[in-house]
């Protein structure tokens, strides 16, 4: 049982869906363990079904296979593997799964009002933050597009104030100095944003997590959502269902075939099998995603 509820969140406190709600030290914490919610058991499932951990899985299942005596299965194992990583690697397929969903980003975007909100909610996913003695200073990933964009909204005066979301790499060393929610208000004060105009929301550790401690927040205000291109339909689903009123300001746009070198495009490489395998996450995610209201 204790095994269970680890894996489905069902520890003391829990929220609706068997999903924890945050406290005052982290997010989905009883006592001083994690739980892991079903949001975070998926997330968890989708990453081992793609490469490299795929790849690695098949190697070893392979392995196994031959050494018992089952040596065709363990070579059908060991191609299905290979091949799935070098489709997955071929950059038409990574635009070809990415580009839905930058589509209906940009559809979104279209119909949101250009102004005015009562925020700027800046989901995290762009930078890594600080984590003493490792790392002293947060670092920007491709995703920093994120804080760069709300700082531009801001400075256009679409709102008045910007939410930043973000937990700790780790919930149990959680803090507001390790939070990426604090990487990324020193990200924008840097831009020339006020620092009395920057809430930040440091317990979120997943898009779940943002949508509900944000709605907290903010109640029935309208309110302006920054995240990657790709991401947009994700964080737009589970805004609906957290009832939180939201319109959409993707940015971090990902490159298209057509605007490439055309070798470019049939050379298999190391960053379109990253994308193939973060489309396909948010396809699945999509897909699988049955939750009412949260």
């Amino acid at each position: 049982m204790g095994a269970l509820a680890y894996l489905f969140g069902t520890c003391p406190h829990s929220g609706k869906h068997g999903n924890s709600l945050p406290d005052a030290t982290g997010p989905c914490i009883a006592g001083v363990s994690p739980c892991m919610d079903t949001f975070t058991l998926l997330k968890f499932l989708t990453q081992s079904a793609m490469p490299p951990a795929s790849m690695a899985a098949g190697l070893l299942l392979g392995a196994v296979l031959a050494m018992v005596g089952l040596r065709r299965l363990g070579k059908l194992v060991v191609a299905l593997a290979i091949a799935q990583t070098l489709v997955l690697s071929f950059p038409p397929v990574a635009d070809a799964l990415l580009e839905p969903l930058q589509d209906k980003a940009r559809a979104a975007a279209a119909e949101a009002p250009a102004c005015c909100y009562e925020a700027i909610i800046v989901l995290g996913g762009g930078m890594t933050p600080a984590v003493p003695p490792f790392l002293m200073e947060p670092d920007l990933s491709d995703a920093a597009d994120r804080v760069w964009y709300a700082a531009q909204l801001f400075h256009r005066g679409i709102a008045r104030r910007i939410i930043v979301s973000g937990g700790s790499l780790s919930p149990l060393k959680a803090g507001p100095a390790t939070s990426e929610a604090e990487a990324m208000r020193r990200f924008l004060i840097d831009l020339g944003v006020p620092a009395d105009a920057i809430v930040s929301e440091g317990n979120s550790m997943n898009t779940l997590d943002n949508i509900r401690n944000v709605r907290a927040m903010v109640g029935d205000a309208r309110v302006a959502l920054v995240t990657s291109g790709y991401h947009m339909p994700r964080a737009l689903k589970i805004a609906r269902q957290g009832n939180l009123n939201v319109g959409a300001f993707p940015t971090d746009w990902r490159v298209p075939a057509e605007a490439r070198p055309s070798w470019d495009n049939w050379v298999p490489s190391i960053a379109a099998m990253a994308w193939s395998s973060i489309s396909l996450r948010e396809h699945i995610a999509l897909m699988l995603d049955r939750r009412g209201d949260i």
